[in-house]
């Protein structure tokens, strides 16, 4: 098997060229497919039989929710490949994607309380999964600390691998709290394995919301990462000759 491909995602240089590329199409994908999605799922989408327009929040929780979680599994495989490959792009996505996950977390857990207002009639309890996500933006915290804390940035990295694994624990723990335990919140609104319980009219524009989503974090997490990229090899030959050609161009 030819592993060329995989030992080039180590390759600085390799991964800004690559991903100059990709940033405008996600970036347009991403603001094509929220702007639809949100459109028509406040503004067409009818009305759910019992919770009526206050489950139209569900068309940012849901997809901000999703991403929490897949990003620090992101993060978990990120500081696999960082420890046994020794890869230093994997410490560049997983110190630049943390950030992404908080906010992603913490907007979950916004409109989580909400739309828990009118449905459960408080804006907080302490339900499994509303804890297990809670515990999850700790753990985003702990990373970003983490990185901060440490100087020595091989030392830092190795420290936020391993939470990053040993985290990621947490993540079954919220996917499957609602069916391990008696919650209030229920169980999974969108999944990709199984047939939406809801109309087409309600299901499409969340389906549109989930892929903007991540497209969105796909496209600031490589312009963050491009940034970190040039920081960390501004010494280098090829940094110096990009930065040339970007200031040749403007003048």
């Amino acid at each position: 098997m030819n592993w060329t491909w995989f030992h080039k995602l180590g390759s600085p240089k390799w991964f800004y060229g690559i991903s100059g590329k990709l940033l405008p199409w996600l970036s347009v994908a991403a603001v094509l497919l929220i702007g639809i999605g949100l459109v028509w799922g406040l503004a067409f989408a009818p009305p759910d039989y019992q919770q009526g327009n206050s489950f139209r929040i569900i068309y940012i929780h849901v997809p901000a929710a999703m991403l929490a979680q897949s990003c620090y599994v992101m993060l978990a495989v990120c500081g696999i490949v960082g420890l046994v490959w020794k890869m230093k792009l994997a410490d560049v996505a997983l110190q630049c994607a943390a950030p992404i996950g908080a906010w992603m977390t913490a907007m979950a857990l916004v409109t989580g309380a909400i739309w828990g207002k009118p449905t459960w009639g408080s804006w907080w309890v302490w339900d499994a999964r509303l804890t297990s996500m809670l515990i999850l933006l700790f753990l985003y915290f702990g990373l970003i600390a983490l990185g901060n804390a440490i100087s020595n940035r091989d030392s830092a990295a190795k420290a936020c691998a391993v939470l990053a694994i040993v985290g990621v624990i947490n993540i079954p723990i919220i996917k499957y709290s609602v069916e391990w335990w008696n919650t209030l919140h229920q169980g999974a609104t969108f999944t990709l394995t199984e047939k939406p319980a809801m109309p087409v009219q309600m299901w499409a524009p969340l389906l549109l919301m989930v892929l903007g989503f991540y497209c969105f974090f796909g496209a600031v997490l490589l312009l963050r990462m491009r940034l970190e990229v040039l920081k960390r090899e501004a010494r280098t030959s090829w940094v110096k000759a990009e930065v040339q050609t970007s200031l040749g161009a403007r003048g």
